[in-house]
């Protein structure tokens, strides 16, 4: 194993690491988008390997997936055809019109500072038509007001692909200053190889807070909810209403972006 990100810089591994077989973040999405009357262009940023963005293709969605990584870009290409897929930075983008933008799995958590934010939402302000939705699936910041479950020991997985077994411990920190959860997991494998330590963060943002930056770039939230939902605990089902709290570890968000 080498430095830089073990399971961004190889898609092939991400997968097998995260199988999700039944689509469930892309259907939930899809039942999203039909509930609310969502058009057919539909942005998916932060796509990853193309799965979910693969998914809303099948469904019948004209849909672009981008993505900061080129290997997840390449991958996404190869093995999930039929949209299309273009770098861009989660931070500020500008590639064309759509009636919905999706980000999933705490990809807009990785907006760290208000001015990042503010720059991905404005791009969302820009890209939707009028009336167009924002849907995202993101880890809860309030969840971790008095709780320390996540936090008080690593997390330890193992899984084994082409015959090799790769072995993580993650360990989840909070930074109160820089308001960021950070993630160091550190990964060994079967064959001697050393432990490579990878670090990472998602912003701690909290429900009215982000009420108050989606009502500042122009959106009125339609839900927003701790589940069910696709990574909660039962997870969504196809028929389930939207939930009305907001103290579990995810958060759920349907915003519309007024029409004047």
């Amino acid at each position: 194993m080498t430095g830089g990100n073990l399971l961004t810089d190889h898609p092939a591994l991400y997968e097998a690491r995260f199988p999700d077989l039944g689509r469930l973040a892309a259907r939930w999405t899809e039942d999203c988008l039909r509930r609310h009357g969502a058009g057919p262009r539909v942005l998916d940023m932060g796509c990853g390997t193309g799965r979910d963005a693969a998914h809303l293709h099948g469904a019948g969605r004209a849909v672009t997936g981008a993505d900061l990584s080129e290997a997840m870009l390449a991958h996404a290409r190869a093995h999930h055809p039929g949209p299309r897929y273009v770098h861009a930075d989660l931070h500020g983008f500008d590639l064309g019109s759509f009636d919905a933008v999706v980000c999933l799995d705490s990809s807009l958590l990785y907006c760290h500072t208000n001015d990042q934010l503010d720059g991905f939402l404005a791009s969302c302000h820009h890209a939707l038509a009028p009336g167009g939705l924002l849907v995202a699936e993101l880890r809860n910041g309030a969840y971790f007001l008095g709780r320390t479950d996540l936090l008080d020991r690593p997390a330890v997985d193992a899984f084994t692909w082409q015959g090799r077994t790769y072995r993580s411990r993650t360990t989840l920190t909070v930074d109160r200053t820089a308001q960021l959860l950070r993630r160091t997991r550190v990964w060994t494998t079967d064959d001697d190889s050393p432990p490579v330590p990878q670090h990472s963060a998602w912003r701690l943002l909290f429900p009215h807070e982000l009420r108050h930056f989606l009502a500042a770039h122009g959106f009125e939230v339609l839900e927003l909810h701790d589940g069910p939902g696709p990574r909660t605990e039962p997870s969504w089902r196809a028929g389930e209403p939207p939930g009305a709290t907001a103290d579990g570890d995810r958060l759920h968000l349907v915003a519309r972006l007024h029409k004047t």
